[in-house]
């Protein structure tokens, strides 16, 4: 119920429930991690059976699709473990969990990208919406607003797509940190600096580099590609920062005006994405690990 509650109004039209959705996922991450795979998904299910009752079947399958069927994925794979050498219990690693919240965040790129029929339907789209927003008519939009339009339409299913990943992973990170807080969680929090991305991300991110080069609609697909893999890249890059931070006497200071100036200024996390991408071919944890 506490999930439905900030779509529930939305439907309402009241603007100040945008910044609750983005926290709806809070919720079943929450239940998911403290009770199992299945809370979550029961939570979801009367979740979603709540907004079409109060809205419609649209809502409550926009709300599925976004939250309910991701999170509940999620939490399964980070619910798994297996027993390593000396009975030692091996829970599901940080870089396997990135490389689904990747997997999922590409389909929501290709979802958004066949939902507007292609670039040129997206920006139809949004000249409606820029129509409507400036009170003026379609031949009024100057030039200007329409090479913006363009460019917009060009990366918006990368936007789209990273949004979600980003919300995605804040919601987990917010209710595995909760739990872990009051003792209540199922499994230990991973560890972001032992964080590694599997191979077929690097490789993925060359060949929509490749694709940039060639025009037409490969370039269209690259650059969005390219988009979204710049959040595992930011991951990676993180837990290259959390390893340099454990060298000092106060690792949390350091880690906390990082995540400050990141919060405020946003660029900081482009240099962290460029750190993850060269963390495995330069070796970089390796070199900055603590002996």
């Amino acid at each position: 119920m506490l999930a439905a509650g900030p779509y529930v109004l939305a439907l309402t039209g009241s603007t100040g429930s945008l910044i609750l959705v983005y926290l709806a996922q809070l919720p079943l991450f929450v239940v998911g991690l403290w009770l199992g795979t299945g809370a979550s998904g029961l939570a979801g299910l009367v979740t979603a059976l709540i907004l079409a009752g109060a809205g419609n079947l649209l809502s409550a399958s926009v709300f599925a699709a976004l939250n309910v069927i991701p999170v509940v994925l999620l939490v399964r794979q980070s619910l798994l473990a297996r027993t390593g050498s000396g009975n030692a219990l091996e829970w599901y690693p940080p870089g396997l969990l990135t490389a689904w919240l990747t997997g999922l965040g590409l389909a929501a790129a290709a979802a958004t990208l066949a939902f507007f029929g292609g670039p040129h339907g997206m920006q139809a789209a949004l000249r409606e919406v820029l129509a409507s927003a400036l009170d003026r008519r379609f031949d009024e939009i100057t030039p200007e607003h329409d090479e913006l339009l363009a460019l917009v339409a060009f990366i918006l299913p990368a936007i789209v797509a990273t949004s979600w990943m980003v919300m995605t992973a804040t919601n987990g990170c917010l209710a595995q940190g909760l739990l872990a807080r009051f003792g209540a969680s199922w499994r230990p929090s991973p560890d972001l600096a032992a964080l590694g991305l599997p191979v077929w991300i690097p490789v993925l991110l060359a060949l929509a580099a490749g694709a940039m080069f060639i025009g037409g609609t490969a370039r269209f697909l690259g650059v969005n590609v390219m988009i979204v893999l710049a959040v595992p890249f930011c991951l990676a890059g993180l837990a290259v920062l959390h390893t340099v931070a454990r060298r000092f006497r106060r690792p949390a200071i350091t880690l906390v005006t990082f995540y400050v100036l990141a919060a405020v200024f946003g660029w900081p996390l482009l240099l962290v994405a460029v750190l993850g991408l060269l963390d495995a071919p330069l070796g970089l944890r390796r070199r900055f690990a603590q002996p």
